[in-house]
């Protein structure tokens, strides 16, 4: 299986260690990507303000993949939201599509709608499958318990993923979880946002979301925090030192990417997993493996 895969604007400056497990991952699972060069911002930082810019700029993200025919493999959940839903729409509304094509005929670019756009965690539940997977174990992490963040884009709207799991009452990264043998945690507001859509105009706000559940999480027992998004991963690790200091209380909750606990799972070296990348450390976590 072959995938143009689109990191967005998140991962290259501040998620390379989830790039690095996926890669690490995708090579045992004979799963390959095509880098494109030309992908840009997915436009979702201006779908409030500006829809058809969004739109324009997701088209011509499509209309790149077009190019060679292979499907996108996403990794941040608010990319595949946006370039999932102005998929859908192009392909339904022939009226925006016209409109959006004489726009790209400027930059020599053409929406056909030939791909599809998946989530990297979608892909390995229903592409790859579990059954698959569980022959790719070679060390089960019994010895964690992993709490999950879906967030709000992986599941939502949930008419243009094809309604592959339930946004009430998700299950999909539960079940990648425990495919590698470690124990999943239930905990308060599971299905809550992190904060991270209203970061850049009030700070405030974003942190007292976040706060809420890093304390349910904490409270839970969880030995870690499992998600499939960057921007999530900002909220709860890049950030969650100043969100402690700031409520003057302490988490010391490593965040980890389901990537790279499956590449755990899969005994790989934790360098290659980007594992030393991680904000919140993650020695004391990786030390119960040798206990």
């Amino acid at each position: 299986m072959k995938y143009n895969l689109f990191l967005g604007c998140t991962i290259p400056a501040r998620g390379r260690n989830y790039e690095m497990a996926v890669l690490a991952v995708s090579k045992k699972l004979g799963l390959e990507f095509n880098y494109v060069e030309d992908f840009a911002c997915c436009g979702f930082p201006i779908k409030s303000v500006i829809q058809m810019g969004t739109t324009l700029m997701a088209a011509r993200n499509l209309a790149l993949a077009d190019v060679n025919g292979y499907d996108i493999c996403t990794l941040c959940s608010a990319c595949t939201a946006v370039l999932t839903e102005c998929n859908h729409e192009l392909k339904r509304n022939e009226k925006l599509k016209n409109e959006v094509n004489r726009n790209l005929e400027i930059i020599n670019k053409k929406f056909k709608g030939n791909v599809k756009v998946k989530h990297f965690a979608r892909i390995l539940y229903e592409d790859i499958g579990p059954e698959v997977l569980l022959t790719k174990i070679k060390k089960k992490l019994s010895m964690f318990s992993f709490a999950s963040h879906y967030g709000c884009h992986y599941l939502k709207p949930s008419g243009i993923y094809d309604y592959f799991d339930s946004p009430e009452d998700a299950k999909t990264l539960d079940r990648l979880v425990e495919l590698t043998g470690a124990n999943v945690i239930e905990y308060k507001n599971k299905y809550s946002c992190c904060g991270g859509a209203v970061l850049a105009a009030d700070s405030d706000t974003a942190y007292a979301i976040a706060r809420e559940k890093l304390e349910n999480i904490k409270k839970s027992g969880a030995d870690a925090i499992n998600l499939v998004c960057p921007f999530c991963s900002v909220m709860y690790d890049a950030n969650q030192r100043e969100i402690a200091s700031k409520f003057e209380e302490e988490y010391d909750l490593p965040v980890l990417y389901y990537p790279q606990i499956l590449g755990l799972a899969m005994d790989l070296n934790p360098k290659e997993l980007g594992l030393q990348m991680n904000i919140v450390k993650t020695k004391k976590l990786l030390a119960k493996m040798s206990d």
